[in-house]
Parts: structure tokens; C-alpha cells; sequence
């Protein structure tokens, strides 16, 4: 997999008359556009949905320069190509500068150090409230003393309400006042303190340890991001859990938004052993490039188990027949995947509440001849991260909308939210009562409090999966 492979029926179309641009408006605008439309039209997943990237809608490329000056910001164009955004596509982007979106698949984004929850208020249905849910080691809000289960409804001096919270979150600079609970209502407590974003690498693995219990070594990886940079420290994880001859795993994703498939494929590698060489997941692209790929190169609309990452690091196998996951609305994409595609081959018990529902996967698309980052254009730094493909397990099973229920169900506690990793959080001690066998629990509808929470991520960037190249042999 060597050379990427472009799918372009518009090529032939448009490649020879690329340079007879008749430039009505910036060149370099045009340019731009160009490129947006094409890769949109090669890759995109919903594009028989829009009949501005059917290949025969223009005639010739001036047909198309006509059309794309329309668009004096490219971002507007994007959008306008965008399959009902409101309802279907709520993920794909587009950014001005691909180096910090490059940055971020490396773990490194620019933040407090704060991961936190949005929730109304008792009683509310505009004001909102921020719980944290965990603190990034090392960083401002680290060293200044926040910690899980803090509380604020002040930013900058302002409340935070439905209609504001973006935007005082979007801040570099956040004043929070902490509040508190005094019986069901909230208080704030008058203490003020002073967070500044900056950038830090976060690894995912942020617990990872062994728990004994009657005799069983129970492994339990907390883990918040599938981040490629730290594949070896994931695989050495696996390592140990290996040594110490493990008997339970447990993988906590209640807070991941999902990331690299083959991050995912890995984990998913490590969990068994037993498996390599079968079918893991399977890619659906758009009508016209699952066809093309399927005549073409089948084995790439499939991703197996396997033993080896491609750096040639051997992968550590668990060769478990059993997993426990923890999940909440905010288990999204990569970890919904994980869950799903394992399910045909062993049994994945899954505690919490039901996940995001992304089932789909992106790819960053760049302006360059094969959309790749080689041979890239100099002129600029957009760069597209549309959704391109639908990911399904070995049973072809797919289309999670609602996300994937979990089989015991249990909400967090903003109220007690418990220490992570702590035998006594709640979630977690729900699970190793449940392998200790000493407790049955019905699934439950989702319409309990949790449906309160507001759907919340820091970034655009971090409710994804995405796949490493574009189609390649």
C-alpha cells in the first residue's frame, strides 16, 4: 500500500482545462474552490445525495469556474455541500491551516487541560452548568487544582446558558467560578479561578492498572482517544496485562470520541489474538467508488485482525473471549466501532449508557494531484475532513443512529461522580460487582437525567474517526 489511488470520474472532464481558469474573482479563492468541489466529488459519502457533485452536472470546467465564483469564502461553499447537516452529516469539516489539524491527530491540541460535561440546571431549560470529568496531567488546570467532579456555571463572570456556552468556552482565557450543591440546588462558592488554554499532548491512556478481586486479576484501561502517536504505549499496556496472566479486562471509553481506525483495528488485535487474518470491520464508500474499489481492490474494503502494526512492532495479544466496556453518550465513532466489530467474534458486555451513534469515518483530503498531502499545494493550508465512508462489522452490521445500547444500564452521577480508576466509582464498581456475580441489572430506557447533558465537545475536531490514506492497492 505503497502509492495511493484516486477515484476522479471528473478527471478525464476537467484535468485537461485546469489551468484555462477564467478568474472573475481572487485566483487563489478559485483555486481553492476547485479543489473543495473535486474532492467532494471523488470521496464524498453522501454525494449522490447532492446534485451539485453529480459528475455531469457541469458541463466543463468554465461551467464550473461560473459556479464557484459564487463563493468569496470556501467555507461557505463546503457547507453548501454538505448533506443535510442538521440531520445526517454532522461531522465533516473544513479547516484553513491542515498543520493544526495535523497537530491534533498527534494528541497535541491547545486546552485547559479541562474535560468537561455540559448539563442544564435543576429545573432549567436554558441555563447550563460545567462538570469536570477529568484533568489532562501537566496542564493549567492541573497545576491550579481542578479536579473531577468540580463544578461551574461561570465564565468570565457571565452564566452560562444555552445560548453563550460556545462562545465563552471558546476563550483562551477562562475565569471560572466554582460553584456547588447545596442539597439539589447550586450554589456558587465565590472562588474565582484563572485557566489559560495552551498546547499540550495528551495521551489517551490516562488509567491503566490491575485489580485483584476473589482471586481474579481484573485489567482495567481507562482510555480517552484512539491517537496513533501512542499506539507502542497502548500495545505495552497490553504487555503487562499479558504478564500478569489477566482473567477480566475491562476497557473504560466513556469519554472517547473515537480517532484512528487503525488505532482501533490494533486495540481490537490486542484484545484477542485468536482472530488474526478474519475479517475485523468493512468500509462502504459511495456507490461509484465501492463499485471501482470492488472491481479494482477488494481487499482494501476490508481491515482484518492482525499481529503486526505497520511500524513492525509485533502486537501483544490478550487472546481474551470476553471484554467489558464502559460507555456514555459521549463513546463516539472509533469507539462505537470497536465495540461493534468485536461483537461477532466474542462477547462484549457493555455497562453505562447508550453511545453517540457515529458510525461513519472521515479522511483529510488535501489540495494536491491525488488529494494526498504529497505533492501538496504550497499556495494554501485548506484542507478537508469530509465523512467518506460507513464502517460495519463481518456481519455487515451498521447504521447505529441511536448509538449502541449498552446491556446494563447505568447514568453517571453529577453529583457523585466517584474518583476514576477507584474501585468505589460507580460505573466501574457496577462492573467488577457484576464479574464478582453479585448483582443483576434490567437495561433501562435512556430517559432519565442523563438526557439532560448537553452534547458538548471542546473541538470540532474531536468527535471522529478517521482513516489514515485515501484508497490505495
Amino acid at each position: 500500500m505503497k502509492k495511493n489511488i484516486t477515484f476522479l470520474i471528473v478527471v478525464l472532464l476537467f484535468s485537461s482545462c485546469k489551468k484555462e481558469i477564467n478568474y472573475q474573482q481572487d485566483e487563489l479563492t478559485l483555486e481553492i474552490n476547485d479543489f473543495i468541489w473535486k474532492a467532494m466529488n471523488s470521496y464524498y459519502l453522501w454525494k449522490n445525495e447532492k446534485t451539485i457533485l453529480a459528475d455531469d452536472y457541469f458541463k466543463n470546467q468554465e461551467e464550473l469556474n461560473n459556479f464557484l465564483d459564487n463563493y468569496s469564502n470556501p467555507e461557505n461553499l463546503f457547507e453548501d455541500l454538505i448533506y443535510d447537516r442538521t440531520n445526517i452529516d454532522h461531522w465533516s469539516w473544513i479547516v484553513d491551516d491542515y498543520e493544526k489539524l495535523l497537530q491534533y491527530f498527534q494528541g497535541i491540541r491547545k486546552t485547559t487541560g479541562m474535560r468537561i460535561g455540559l448539563v442544564y440546571e435543576p429545573g432549567s431549560s436554558y441555563y447550563i452548568y460545567a462538570y469536570v470529568r477529568y484533568v489532562i496531567p501537566n496542564s493549567d488546570a492541573w497545576q491550579k487544582g481542578i479536579t473531577r467532579g468540580n463544578i461551574f456555571r461561570k465564565i468570565n463572570g457571565e452564566r452560562l446558558n444555552i445560548d453563550n456556552y460556545h462562545e465563552l468556552l471558546r476563550n483562551d482565557n477562562l475565569n471560572i467560578e466554582l460553584a456547588q450543591w447545596t442539597g439539589n440546588n447550586l450554589t456558587d462558592t465565590g472562588t474565582v479561578i484563572n485557566l489559560t488554554k495552551t498546547e499540550i499532548s495528551e495521551n489517551p491512556i490516562y488509567i491503566s492498572n490491575i485489580i485483584q478481586q476473589n482471586g481474579k486479576k481484573i485489567g482495567y484501561l481507562m482510555y480517552n482517544g484512539f491517537t496513533q502517536t501512542y499506539n507502542s504505549e497502548l500495545n505495552s499496556v497490553m504487555n503487562y496485562f499479558s504478564g500478569q496472566n489477566i482473567d477480566e479486562l475491562i476497557i473504560d471509553l466513556r469519554y472517547n470520541p473515537g480517532g484512528s481506525v487503525s488505532t482501533m483495528q490494533y486495540l481490537a488485535s490486542m484484545i484477542t489474538g485468536q482472530f488474526t487474518g478474519s475479517v475485523f470491520l468493512k468500509y462502504q464508500w459511495h456507490p461509484q467508488l465501492q463499485e471501482w474499489m470492488l472491481e479494482r481492490y477488494p481487499n482494501s474494503l476490508h481491515r482484518s485482525f492482525v499481529s503486526y502494526m505497520n511500524t513492525g512492532e509485533t502486537i501483544n495479544h490478550l487472546y481474551l473471549d470476553k471484554v467489558y466496556v464502559i460507555t456514555t453518550k459521549s463513546s463516539a465513532s472509533a469507539s462505537e466501532s470497536l465495540i461493534n466489530c468485536l461483537k461477532p467474534y466474542m462477547q462484549v458486555i457493555q455497562f453505562g449508557t447508550e453511545t453517540s451513534g457515529k458510525y461513519t469515518a472521515s479522511v483529510t483530503l488535501f489540495d494536491s494531484s491525488d488529494f494526498s498531502y504529497k505533492h501538496i499545494n504550497p499556495r494554501h493550508k485548506w484542507a478537508l475532513q469530509p465523512i467518506v465512508l460507513k464502517i460495519s462489522n463481518a456481519l455487515n452490521q451498521s447504521d447505529f443512529v441511536n448509538g449502541i445500547l449498552p446491556d446494563y444500564y447505568q447514568a453517571e452521577d453529577y453529583q457523585n461522580l466517584g474518583i476514576l480508576g477507584d474501585t468505589n466509582e460507580p460505573l466501574l464498581n457496577t462492573v467488577l460487582q457484576y464479574i464478582d456475580g453479585n448483582i443483576i441489572f434490567l437495561n433501562r430506557n435512556s430517559n432519565n437525567k442523563y438526557s439532560e447533558e448537553i452534547q458538548y465537545v471542546e473541538e470540532k475536531y474531536m468527535e471522529n474517526q478517521y482513516i489514515d490514506e485515501l484508497p490505495s492497492p
